[in-house]
């Protein structure tokens, strides 16, 4: 039996890109507890498959070592170790729940989803944000839905933190979202809600993709009431 049909006798996949802003310098066990609380709640309904942002400390390391002449293939290394790392805590939170590795490529996740346990990831490819990497890893292995969990509510028609005015969209098209993306920047540090390259991964997938506020209980909520709540991309 091939893995794509090994999956398809499971649970439905959700995939859930974490935001790098849960783990910071301010980041307590009290904060990790509550988001593995979320996932064991939901791991009766759906299999999980969280990706770790690699956050501000990823961007302090990124952007010192930018200072200090490295080139951004070598700082996407550097941020990806450091996703990974934030990986680790997560998965320390989550006991004997979760698989026991953290994966380092596509395949790794595929084989890891035939055990049924919490999978959580990090970064993966130089030149991907995590973003991305979420996409890539719901067209590998077919995942029901994704989930980008943000600091913001979802996605709106301008930077909601520096207009009053910034509306939220309910639901917004591939071509509106890529119009809205165009401008962003690609360098190392600077990913933002969803990236073109994870667009045109969902666009050509047709991945059912929600980007959601970053909260235990509306992530909670969406998945086990199917609230309505944040950003559904139409594709």
């Amino acid at each position: 039996m091939s893995i794509s049909d090994k999956l398809s006798k499971q649970k439905k996949i959700l995939v859930i890109k974490l935001s790098g802003r849960l783990f910071d310098f301010k980041t307590t066990s009290k904060s990790l507890k509550e988001y593995a609380q979320l996932l064991l709640d939901i791991q009766d309904k759906v299999q999980p498959v969280v990706v770790s942002g690699g956050g501000i400390i990823a961007r302090h390391y990124v952007n010192l070592a930018r200072s200090l002449g490295s080139d951004e293939s070598s700082l996407d290394e550097m941020g990806i170790e450091i996703s990974r790392l934030n990986a680790m805590l997560l998965s320390a939170a989550l006991g004997d729940s979760v698989y026991p590795v953290i994966p380092s490529n596509l395949d790794e996740i595929s084989i890891a989803c035939q055990s049924g346990k919490i999978i959580v990831s990090g970064g993966l490819h130089p030149g991907q944000s995590t973003n991305a990497t979420a996409a890539l890893i719901c067209e590998k292995i077919k995942a029901d839905r994704f989930l980008n969990a943000t600091d913001v509510d979802g996605i709106y028609d301008s930077d909601p933190k520096k207009s009053p005015k910034a509306k939220l969209f309910k639901e917004i098209s591939i071509k509106k979202c890529l119009q809205l993306l165009n401008t962003e920047s690609t360098q190392a540090g600077n990913y933002d809600l969803l990236d073109i390259v994870a667009m045109k991964v969902i666009e050509r997938s047709k991945i059912s993709t929600w980007v959601i506020k970053s909260d235990p209980k509306i992530i909670r909520n969406l998945v086990l009431k199917n609230s309505q709540t944040g950003t559904k991309i139409i594709v």
